[in-house]
């Protein structure tokens, strides 16, 4: 996907993947910055760390409580940071890394888009609060919903985060739990789906999928996971996470470039990487 929109942009750029382990993050995060890398991305067990080990951050990094994305930017003579692509010849003063967070916008205009769902006003449950399920929290809470439900295997993190959103939006009605009765839409942030011996993410006796009208899976491979199937057999609208992956890189493309992000390229690429 990002290969594929740094050669539409006609940039002399290589979007490569690294593994990194935990506690090696900062050497990691150091190394991009002393080889003057353009940006980076991060993944899950990263984004919460890395709000530590950067040199500046973003509005949304802040608001989200998570680093997705890095710019490396550098200080030229006029004392103003500029993206390190933007040095040809003249070597920056000092170099830094700014976070940034692209998940939250992309979870909402995923959610809009593939499946015609406006969240202000609408009965949410939300399965898992840790990582990608907090930052979807806080910004769910954040489009006006009227109730959000938050279930997670560990209660105290669903506590943490429905504290958090109290706070924040305190004309938000936060239930740590399943609901009672239907909601306009049930999301799936655990890791929950992706194997298929997985057991589905809800617990069945509490809450049934036919209670959902729409359902929205973070997962994006396999296409279908058994919980979008059940909710599609129910009767419900579906739609997978890979609208997510797809916003949230094109606006790390943007921000690295400062140009528009050619979405139906990046989406056509990633399309066929994913699913062939």
């Amino acid at each position: 996907m990002q290969n594929a929109g740094i050669a539409a942009l006609g940039l002399n750029w290589r979007y490569l993947a690294f593994e990194v382990r935990l506690e090696e993050l900062r050497a990691a995060l150091l190394g991009a910055r002393c080889m003057q890398f353009v940006g980076l991305n991060l993944t899950v067990p990263h984004k919460s760390l890395a709000m530590d080990m950067v040199d500046a951050l973003d509005d949304s990094a802040r608001t989200w409580r998570a680093v997705n994305t890095i710019r490396v930017e550098g200080r030229d003579k006029s004392r103003a940071w500029l993206p390190m692509h933007l040095f040809d010849q003249e070597r920056p003063e000092k170099v830094r890394l700014h976070g940034f967070n692209t998940d939250a916008e992309a979870i909402v205009k995923s959610i809009q888009e593939d499946l015609g769902l406006q969240l202000r006003g609408a009965r949410v449950l939300l399965m898992g609060a840790g990582g990608a399920g907090g930052v979807a929290a806080l910004k769910i809470a954040s489009e006006n919903v009227a109730e959000l439900f938050v279930v997670n295997r560990t209660l105290s993190k669903a506590g943490n985060i429905a504290a958090e959103i109290r706070r924040r939006h305190p004309n938000v009605k936060i239930q740590v739990g399943y609901p009672r009765g239907e909601v306009d839409l049930a999301i799936n942030a655990t890791s929950l789906g992706l194997s298929p011996a997985d057991p589905l993410p809800v617990d069945g006796k509490q809450f049934s999928l036919r209670q959902a009208r729409a359902v929205y899976d973070m997962i994006y491979r396999p296409a279908e996971t058994p919980m979008l199937q059940a909710a599609r057999e129910g009767g419900s609208r579906t739609a997978n996470g890979l609208g997510m992956l797809l916003y949230q890189g094109a606006r790390a493309l943007e921000i690295w470039t400062g140009k528009p992000a050619p979405i139906d390229i990046m989406r056509q690429a990633l399309r066929k990487n994913i699913y062939g």
